[in-house]
């Protein structure tokens, strides 16, 4: 799966691509020689700069595609509105979802995400803490996860719920996998309205 690239709030520690060539290098640097060791660094660094000048191309070409598409555009302006929703996550999601077609219920996305929790059980009794599905799309809950460890890092309701949550006591990944669930919710009511993300937005009822 190719993306548009990172903005600061959805952004990786390293991309896996980088390091996979970058991290051996550095590992083998207390046993092989100086110059050996400048060698291997001078290769793997034009390696790296061809594969950033490739991604930045595709990239580009990605950000052309949905610009000049107004269904994906509209989609992908909605979503990105969401707090923490960088267009990383929001292309992810745009694909997952088949442009929000295929999926378009928030806990049916959760559960594709691996986010929603399930009780472990078996027959009639539950045994043990609520788990979430192995049966996931892995890539979008690792992005949602840098999303909401962005989300959290921001003034606002989510922030407020998290640190209330924690100051209760409750275990970290379930308050970080409660928010990644809020997350979810927000992007598909978004989608629903048509309307982008307004957090004093409370609904009419009837």
């Amino acid at each position: 799966m190719l993306n548009l690239g990172f903005l600061p709030h959805d952004k990786p520690k390293g991309p896996p691509r980088y390091n996979l060539l970058a991290v051996p290098v550095a590992e083998q640097e207390t046993f092989i020689s100086k110059s050996l060791q400048k060698t291997l660094k001078g290769n793997v660094n034009k390696s790296l700069a061809v594969l950033k000048e490739e991604q930045k191309a595709i990239d580009q070409a990605i950000k052309q595609l949905i610009e000049a598409d107004t269904r994906l555009k509209e989609l992908f302006d909605l979503i990105v509105s969401v707090p923490g929703i960088g267009p990383v996550i929001a292309t992810e999601l745009l694909i997952t979802t088949n442009e929000m077609q295929t999926i378009n219920d928030p806990k049916k996305l959760a559960c594709h995400a691996g986010v929603a929790p399930f009780e472990y059980c078996s027959g009639s009794s539950i045994r043990g803490k609520t788990k979430v599905s192995h049966q996931a799309r892995k890539r979008l809950k690792s992005l949602l996860h840098m999303g909401t460890m962005s989300a959290i890092q921001m003034k606002g309701d989510l922030q407020d719920y998290y640190q209330r949550k924690i100051s209760e006591g409750k275990h970290t990944m379930l308050v970080l996998n409660a928010v990644r669930n809020k997350l979810i919710h927000r992007v598909c009511a978004v989608v629903r309205r048509v309307e982008k993300y307004d957090k004093n937005y409370a609904p009419v009822l009837a």
